[in-house]
């Protein structure tokens, strides 16, 4: 039995079981149960939780009727007795437990009423595990959650005690009583051969250490494993209209190697696979043309030829822009071929002279007429909302499908510029008339700002949709037809990018001379506005690493999650704009260039474009932006957050805030490079890496600068630490109290946690978790950790 806990992001769960070596699989029951979406938040868009231990301390029977799951919890977990009468005290209550606000593991109060401590008051509590790495899949790393509840009442007694983990000090602990409580790491534990957990008493506690209960997961990957969603939704409707009888189960494209029969995928590295060729030649199909066919975006070569599908050759098998080749041979086809589809016979995109042997279908209305060869076309990106649902799958799971909220772009996404003043914009974004947006804007009443391209406007749709408008003036960059491009290249991008840290595109305007832009709109206004103090408001140090964070994300999708990448090239306070929640969203990208993923650069020499104080030196110097020109850019926004201070300063001569910062930080004098509006609301220490992640980012020599993935994982672990310490508790071992902050909004951050252990392992029985079978374990007394604080 195997259980894990993903997120799916789409309405369906592919479960596949794949032969690694060790055997044909099998599977005897799946399982599905639904949890909500804030439980075990280290189950994210990028990563699993596989089920290593489940332990419940403190029983007495290790029988199978001693197990605990529904309905004494809701969500059916499994929770096994662990038993070892030898070591352990028992402690008991009737009394229901209640778990603490804001919790996030939700234990059941019947586990929670058992806990064990030791049999001699001066020893320890000591658990480990033992690494099951799966074959050829490496786990992540390990995750462990503690449960702790005061089961008895102390009358002036004392029961407080710190965790070590692998002799390591992370944290001391006070139980409260009857109340439920949960610890768990934040950064997964890897690299051990062997994980220790010691509970020991302080020197203050007059009781020793107790445990209630404890799980272990191990993390699995989940990106990029799943046929793009549009597509499995396509090609499902497919086989359901013509009850289609081939070896189609499972994911469409993954694994490659089980790929269904008459599919071709495309698989690129960071985003879906996408269905290319379809062939559903001779398959017995009847009816009519599914509209479904017209869903599958991506594909090539759809062949449906001797069949009998009968009616019309419906029009939207015209919107399919990849489709190169189609076949309809030999079918009871009726009426005309579509006038797109005609269009596209005329101007050579498409290759329809497989038509024959539908005597009664014409290429208009009156005859029947031969049609041209033609070639290829480009793709249109379409991205679905998805439906994000938590499942915890008991079976043998060894690959899930998987896709993000707002998946990668599809490579083949290009607009159709015709030339340097017009565009065959081909996307879902809305279009409006120049008169509508006087009428969205009550004719450009309120000014909400200005930039290079032009004023940006208030504004409301019909439905009340508050709205931003960013008109073109016609003074706009350095010349009309540059601003056209930019224009050009800003609504491109913005129509194949879906992030939660990027702005959203509603529409766009090209009416004649008049261009414009239409956003969501973002009631807090840009980054730039809170840094410099407009409006008297000052950022909390943890708003402004929050803000660090999603902004980081945001680039590291431009960086990572697109197909093909961006390089953004104007990263700066007045690109980072915040909602209503300060939450982060990057802007402008009329700038953002493509490039290359093997040496992240762009494939060609550009313009040099971007702000004077956030410009990468390398950058100014070769002309060719990368990756890492985002980087020290991003560098710079860092050190604002923490100093406050604008990118570039006169005192007295012009001076950038990296030239500034950097002597102050080399003396170790962070006191006088934080900002003093924040009055030390914040953890120096929290500061201070911040501080340090700045200047790698800003380092002269781009091969010393970090990537922006690397840059996520240090403002996670900072945000982790800053919420740690306003727990109260040491956070050097990063670990986190649920329940005692809110938990991180980035999809990236798992919530940390104060301590780690849980034991798990082997078990030839699945209702035994005894010390033979490695499952729950004692191990020789550690070294005493240090006093607590």
């Amino acid at each position: 039995m195997l259980e894990a806990i993903v997120v799916v992001p789409d309405d369906f769960v592919q479960v596949c079981l794949v032969n690694i070596g060790s055997g044909t699989p099998f599977i005897s029951a799946l399982e599905l149960r639904p949890l909500k979406r804030k439980l075990y938040p280290q189950a994210n868009a990028t990563q699993g939780l596989v089920l290593l231990g489940r332990a419940n301390f403190g029983l007495t029977s290790a029988s199978e009727s001693a197990i605990i799951r529904y309905p004494d919890d809701l969500h059916d977990r499994l929770w096994m007795p662990s038993v070892d009468a030898t070591s352990w005290t028992v402690i008991s209550t009737a009394k229901k437990v209640q778990n603490i606000n804001n919790d996030l593991f939700e234990a059941p109060s019947k586990v929670m009423q058992t806990a064990i401590t030791p049999r001699n008051a001066s020893d320890n509590i000591e658990l480990f595990w033992e690494p099951s790495p799966l074959p050829r899949d490496p786990s992540l790393g390990y995750i462990a959650i503690m449960h702790f509840s005061e089961l008895q009442e102390l009358r002036g007694a004392v029961r407080q005690f710190y965790i070590n983990f692998n002799g390591r000090y992370v944290d001391v602990f006070t139980t409260e009583l009857l109340y439920s409580e949960a610890t768990y790491n934040v950064i997964p534990i890897r690299g051990y051969t062997r994980y220790n957990v010691s509970l020991n008493a302080t020197a203050n506690s007059t009781l020793p250490p107790i445990i209630n209960a404890m799980e272990v997961f191990s993390l699995i990957p989940t990106t990029n494993v799943g046929t793009d969603s549009m597509d499995v939704s396509a090609i499902t409707a497919i086989k359901a209209r013509y009850h289609v009888r081939r070896n189609w189960m499972g994911d469409p494209c993954f694994p490659k190697t089980l790929a269904w029969d008459g599919l071709t995928c495309s698989y690129a590295v960071s985003s879906a696979p996408r269905i290319t060729s379809l062939n559903l030649s001779s398959s017995g199909l009847n009816g009519d043309i599914s509209a479904s066919f017209a869903n599958l975006k991506a594909v090539q070569y759809l062949d449906l030829s001797n069949n009998n599908l009968t009616g019309s050759i419906p029009d939207a098998l015209s919107k399919l822009t990849s489709l190169v080749a189609l076949d309809l041979t030999g079918n009871q086809l009726t009426g005309s071929i579509p006038s797109g589809l005609l269009k596209k016979l005329e101007d050579g995109s498409l290759n329809l002279n497989r038509y024959g042997n539908n005597p009664r279908l014409c290429t208009d209305g009156n005859s029947c007429q031969s049609v041209k060869r033609g070639s290829k076309l480009t793709a249109v990106y379409v991205a679905v909302p998805a439906v994000l649902v938590a499942a915890t799958v008991v079976a043998l799971l060894l690959c899930i499908r998987r896709r993000k909220k707002h998946g990668p772009m599809d490579s083949s996404v290009k607009p159709q510029i015709v030339d340097g003043n017009s565009s065959l914009l081909q996307h879902k974004n809305r279009q409006f008339t120049y008169s509508q947006l006087q009428t969205v804007t009550d004719n450009f009443q309120r000014v909400l700002g200005k930039g290079g391209f032009g004023y940006v406007y208030e504004g409301f749709l019909e439905d009340r949709t508050q709205v931003a408008v960013k008109l073109r003036s016609s003074q706009a960059s350095d010349g009309s037809d540059h601003g056209v491009k930019q224009f050009l290249a800003e609504v491109e991008i913005l129509t194949r990018i879906h992030h939660r840290n990027l702005v959203s595109l509603i529409g766009y305007c090209k009416d004649g001379e008049h261009m414009a832009l239409v956003y969501e709109y973002m009631p807090q206004g840009t980054l730039q506005q809170h840094i410099a103090g407009n409006g008297g408001r000052c950022l909390t140090w943890r708003q402004r690493l929050r803000i660090a964070l999603e902004s980081a994300q945001g680039l590291e999708y431009l960086h990572k999650g697109c197909n093909p990448p961006l390089i953004h090239r104007d990263v700066k306070l007045d690109n980072i704009l915040l909602n209503a929640r300060l939450e982060a969203k990057i802007a402008d990208f009329g700038l953002s260039k493509t490039f290359n993923h093997d040496n992240a650069q762009v494939a060609t020499n550009t313009i040099i474009a971007g702000t004077y104080g956030y410009m990468d030196p390398e950058y100014r110097r070769t002309g060719k932006p990368t990756t890492k020109s985002d980087v020290y850019s991003f560098g710079v926004v860092l050190l604002q957050l923490v100093a406050g201070r604008p990118a570039t300063q006169r005192d007295p001569e012009p001076t950038s805030i990296v030239q500034w910062a950097r002597p102050l930080l080399a003396q170790g004098n962070i006191e006088a490079v934080a900002d003093r509006r924040m009055r030390g609301d914040h953890d120096i220490n929290g500061v201070w890496k911040v501080a340090d992640v700045a200047l790698s980012c800003t380092a002269q020599q781009p091969a010393q600068r970090p990537s922006m993935t690397e840059v996520v994982a240090q403002l996670q672990e900072c945000l982790e630490l800053e919420k740690g310490g306003r727990a109260g508790g040491d956070t050097s071992g990063s670990f986190y109290t649920a329940g005692s902050g809110d938990y991180p909004y980035s999809g990236h951050t798992m919530s940390a946690a104060r301590n780690s252990g849980v034991v798990s392992q082997e078990s030839s029985s699945a209702y035994e978790m005894e010390v033979e079978h490695n499952l729950v374990g004692r191990v020789p007394t550690m070294p005493t950790g240090p006093a607590p604080r």
